[in-house]
């Protein structure tokens, strides 16, 4: 019994570790989103600005990675 609260507990504490990757979801979708509203307006700006957008992506990207790791390491440590 004790064993299967213990399973229970890895379970539900991956799963919401995994909300962190919605939310690097949402916030890719926010850095891109911001950045082709902004090319649009202003075109000749948009290539100048393309490198900034990666960055952007990879640090919100980093986070839905770390939350992933997270929820490895609760489903399957000791």
């Amino acid at each position: 019994m004790e064993g299967e609260l213990i399973a229970l507990g890895k379970f539900i504490g991956a799963g919401l570790a995994c909300i962190g990757m919605g939310g690097s979801a949402m916030g890719v979708g926010n850095v891109a989103g911001n950045f082709l509203a902004g090319a649009l307006r202003n075109p000749s700006a948009a290539g100048g600005q393309t490198a900034t957008l990666f960055i952007g992506i990879a640090f919100a990207e980093a986070l839905g990675i770390f939350s992933f790791l997270v929820a490895l390491l609760l489903m399957f440590a000791v």
